[in-house]
């Protein structure tokens, strides 16, 4: 496509769960519904269309032992594009990615700046290692780095207790989050177990990323103060290799994975009723490959979730909750193309027939 081509996408273009129109143009990279007269270069894709889909928890130059070269971090946002995923809030990396913003080709991303940790209370070389007196500077220093959002690490294992416990006293946490939004910034938190919960919130936290730890006693604070949650249940689903890996050394640690894991589906299920705000994320780039948005929606309906409501939060309540358009006037023109309608089965989201990002066909 030349950059005077016109895309028309005919067939089914979902601009929300019941807004259903027949046709969009995408004209210098922007999205219109005006009919257009006469235009001899044009290019038409037909399908069911979505605005591209959002991976709210996702780590674009990072692997498993840390930060990688940008030839793997290239490779990495490939893979998420291919799969559709065109939004990616990247929940902390050590990498600076920023030369992506310059690429016609890679997906947008929200950056959430590195990881901020308890001394020797995380993954080696990911976080941002420090102790309690330091969370306020270090929280501003990455609210200032990131777009939007900084990312604390809420609990990990302590090996002194040989099970996950909190990583900050209640007041650090209230003073970070509180400097955080003084300078415009999200605060989410990584947190498998139940004890950190309530100080986040009650200090102001705005999401949550995995929540396996939600009981009957937090969800309805969660669902009070309108903190969102990211469950990763893809993630998730590696729960009892880990434990198994750790049985022998921290027995305890590796029974409560376990049960977490086991009650996955019922704490997300009772979150979404309770009104709590739930988001995809895959958590690639760690452990797990990147491209697993489609499994990730999957899973929230295998969780109970109805589909429409898991594919919204994948597309338009994603895209609203981060603050980026769909698919309205005038929008830029990132969106995926099915063969059938994904409301019906959101299992049409894993063979995207084509992607447009930023009003070219990639994919």
């Amino acid at each position: 496509m030349s950059d005077r081509t016109v895309l028309h996408v005919s067939g089914r273009v979902l601009v929300g769960p019941d807004d259903v129109r027949d046709e969009l143009w995408v004209v210098g990279g922007r999205i219109t519904y005006e009919r257009l007269a006469g235009v001899r270069d044009t290019v038409t894709v037909r399908g069911w269309a979505l605005p591209g889909l959002v991976d709210a928890h996702c780590h674009v130059g990072l692997d498993a032992h840390g930060p990688v070269p940008a030839a793997t971090a290239e490779k990495q946002a490939l893979t998420d594009r291919e799969a559709g995923a065109l939004l990616i809030r990247d929940a902390g990396s050590p990498s600076d990615t920023r030369w992506i913003d310059d690429r016609e080709d890679l997906p947008r991303i929200i950056r959430a700046g590195r990881h901020i940790a308890r001394t020797r209370r995380y993954i080696r070389n990911y976080a941002h290692e420090i102790e309690p007196a330091d969370l306020v500077a270090y929280v501003a220093q990455e609210a200032r780095r990131g777009d939007g959002w900084v990312k604390l690490v809420g609990d990990w294992i302590d090996r002194d207790a040989g099970d996950l416990t909190a990583c900050w006293p209640r007041d650090a946490v209230q003073a970070a989050i509180a400097e955080a939004h003084r300078l415009g910034a999200r605060v989410t938190a990584h947190c498998f177990a139940e004890d950190a919960l309530r100080d986040l919130v009650e200090a102001g936290i705005d999401c949550v990323e995995h929540a396996t730890g939600l009981t009957e006693d937090t969800v309805p604070l969660f669902a009070e103060r309108g903190v969102a949650i990211v469950p990763t249940l893809v993630n998730i689903a590696t729960f009892p290799r880990l434990a198994d890996g750790g049985e022998s050394k921290f027995p305890r640690w590796s029974a409560h994975m376990r049960r977490l894991h086991a009650r996955r589906y019922d704490t997300v299920r009772a979150a979404y009723d309770a009104g709590v705000p739930v988001f995809v994320g895959t958590d690639a780039g760690g452990s797990l490959p990147h491209g697993l948005v489609a499994d990730e929606v999957a899973e929230l309906v295998t969780a109970g979730i109805p589909p429409v409501e898991a594919l919204s939060a994948t597309t338009w309540g994603a895209r609203r909750w981060l603050g980026r358009p769909g698919l309205t006037e005038g929008a830029p023109a990132d969106l995926v193309v099915y063969e059938s309608d994904p409301r019906a089965d959101v299992r049409v989201l894993a063979a995207p027939r084509r992607v447009v990002l930023r009003g070219r066909i990639v994919g």
